[in-house]
């Protein structure tokens, strides 16, 4: 079992069911879009980011983006980490029909595919050089021409979402790679 010092917070209770076989660490919902009008999941989630810490796993589709940012406007910055999954097209095996972007979530991924993800975050990270915007735009991934195209391949080839903001890919990348393995990739 995986054990990861944060508290795992996810969208819905399948999205649990499914990091509970394979995570011994304490996973909460969201329960989607309910946490936009429930002050004390609010409040109970900054609690337990100040106390713990706070490891994020939304699905990469439009919701799953919206409730990942609407948590980091209530829970400090320096609380949270975010974890992505890798965009598949699919279905879940519970569900009739697709979703409306046709990815898959959390609860459809390979347990083996959520293993690898989860564990990047099982020890404690040494400090190290961090990426920045700077490195994104001495890269051509930021401000410039062409950079969409950039990102795209960039995300595509480390499997992070494509629709991702610039301050969460920077965590991204933070996550997944050193700045050397960044500056490697990108060729600066």
């Amino acid at each position: 079992m995986i054990n990861i010092k944060e508290a795992i917070i996810v969208e819905g209770k399948y999205d649990k069911m499914r990091l509970e076989r394979i995570c011994s660490s304490p996973i909460f919902t969201t329960e989607g879009f309910r946490i936009f009008k429930d002050k004390q999941k609010r409040e109970f989630l900054r609690n337990l980011a100040k106390t713990r810490g706070l490891l994020i796993l939304t699905d990469s589709d439009r919701a799953g983006f919206m409730i990942r940012n609407h948590i980091k406007g209530f829970v400090d910055e320096g609380e949270i980490k975010q974890a992505y999954i890798p965009e598949i097209l699919g279905k879940e095996k519970r569900k009739a029909t697709a979703s409306k972007e046709g990815k898959l979530g959390v609860e459809g991924i390979d347990e083996k595919t959520l293993s690898e993800i989860l564990m990047k975050y099982t020890h404690s990270e040494e400090a190290k050089e961090k990426i920045t915007k700077n490195d994104l735009y001495d890269a051509g991934l930021y401000g410039g021409t062409d950079c969409a195209a950039a990102r795209a391949s960039l995300c595509k080839e480390l499997s992070i979402p494509e629709k991702i903001s610039t301050n969460a890919l920077i965590d991204a990348l933070n996550a997944l790679i050193t700045r050397e393995k960044f500056l490697e990739i990108t060729g600066k």
